[in-house]
């Protein structure tokens, strides 16, 4: 049995031009990511459990000696009443 060649042999053939290649004209799409309601909350629930483990320990003898003094009216005076203000604009701004 023969087998006829096909073709030439020739290793180096000039290649065939397929032309350019086609391009998708597609405008680019952004990432996005939505979040539902419900893990907001879950976060947010998360979030301010962490800041309660963070905070210290309630101290109740701090607490008592403190009530007692705010009863006190010789105690709140002026420059109490401004150390204190002072004291939570920083906290809550500082």
């Amino acid at each position: 049995m023969t087998i006829d060649r096909v073709g030439s042999i020739d290793p180096i053939q000039p290649g065939k031009k397929t032309g350019q290649a086609n391009q998708v004209n597609q405008t680019p799409r952004k990432d996005s990511i939505n979040i539902s309601s419900e893990a907001v909350e879950r976060a947010e629930i998360y979030r301010v459990k962490e800041l309660a483990a963070a905070a210290p320990e309630i101290r109740t003898e701090k607490v008592e000696e403190l009530k007692i003094r705010m009863n006190d009216p010789a105690y709140m005076n002026k420059e109490v009443i401004n150390a204190t203000a002072e004291k939570l604009i920083d906290v809550l701004f500082g």
